[in-house]
């Protein structure tokens, strides 16, 4: 980790609702709501004025129409947000030659790469034009977090939210992490989570304080061993500017187990739809669709279908999402989907 918060983060602020609200002028102020409005719709992005209501994203369209009954909804256009987040991603590389995109509407930048910041000063001078610049061009908000490694960078800019910028300082890493949720580290899920929750480990401070030895005995090597250091704020991840994707996925792990098949139905179509937010983030298509389904009993099955050409159309990975799951026997229950 370096010693200077040149690791910025940037996360735009309800970005398909945003997107909405500046091409439209009568949406702005108001609960805007996109996502699948069929009977088995969800929530892609709910503006901030709809969340007000407790509306967010990957909730079923039908609750959230019954939170705010007078929102408007809107399906997606990718097409135009696609635009809008090329016009981001090239004022991020005016900024650096190391861009890491995670999505339309998300990436990770290294200034110091870039010779554009080199310490608390310069680096907070960039995300506050980065921000003016934004809105300049796009007419939207984007929140960013600035800190010495990546890990410090998102939860930064989770912070800044909405319409702000943050800056962790060197040195304030971990009073900062100690007496958050252990959910605030990358690859703690819920699974995760809950497993550590019954180890008594409930903050950043607890998984410091467990030791290393007891991580790994929990969760295993690799991973006891990179959430301690993380717990200790210790992230030498780089910014990685171009990778090949070979493949693109999501996958959710459950709490619960699910056993009604309309549910996991809509799962399937809430993952299906991430899975191609991904893919278009990342400006490619793909031809084979997998399904994952790991049982009750923790056996894991897949399914793949492969289409006649390369794809990024949410319905028609929906629809092949949907044929593959009619083929898998979830009697008993569900715990993960991917």
């Amino acid at each position: 980790m370096r010693n200077a918060p040149t690791i910025l983060h940037l996360d735009m602020d309800a970005f398909y609702a945003s997107v909405e609200q500046a091409s439209k002028p009568s949406l702005r102020g108001k609960a805007v709501i996109v996502g699948g409005l069929g009977p088995r719709g969800v929530v892609a992005t709910a503006s901030y004025e709809a969340r007000v209501f407790g509306v967010h994203s990957a909730m079923p369209m039908a609750q959230a129409r019954r939170l705010a009954p007078n929102a408007a909804y809107l399906v997606p256009r990718f097409g135009i947000y696609r635009d809008t987040s090329e016009q981001v991603m090239a004022l991020l590389r005016e900024l650096s030659p190391l861009v890491e995109p995670l999505s339309l509407d998300e990436a990770f930048v290294d200034l110091e790469a870039g010779g554009t910041a080199w310490d608390e000063e310069s680096a907070r001078l960039v995300g506050a034009r980065l921000r003016a610049d934004i809105r300049a061009v796009t007419g939207l908000a984007g929140s960013v977090g600035l800190a010495a490694s990546k890990m410090l960078a998102k939860i930064a800019s989770e912070q800044a939210k909405p319409d702000g910028l943050v800056v962790i300082e060197p040195g304030t890493e971990r009073a900062l992490l100690g007496p958050m949720s252990v959910r605030t580290l990358p690859g703690v899920g819920p699974a995760t989570g809950d497993h550590l929750r019954r180890a008594g480990i409930h903050t950043v401070d607890e998984i410091a304080e467990a030791g290393e030895d007891e991580l790994v005995r929990l969760l295993g090597k690799a991973h006891g061993h990179a959430l301690y250091a993380m717990a200790l704020a210790h992230d030498d991840r780089p910014v990685v500017a171009e990778r090949e994707a070979k493949s693109v996925s999501v996958e959710d792990t459950y709490d619960v187990d699910i056993h009604d098949r309309v549910r996991v139905g809509l799962e399937v179509q809430r993952l299906a739809d991430r899975c191609v937010r991904r893919l278009r983030g990342a400006g490619l298509s793909g031809r084979t669709i997998v399904l994952k389904v790991r049982r009750y009993d923790f056996s894991t099955l897949t399914r793949s279908e492969t289409l006649r050409g390369p794809t990024d159309d949410p319905a028609v990975v929906r629809e092949a999402a949907a044929r593959l799951l009619d083929s898998v026997d979830t009697t008993g229950g569900v715990r993960l989907l991917g």
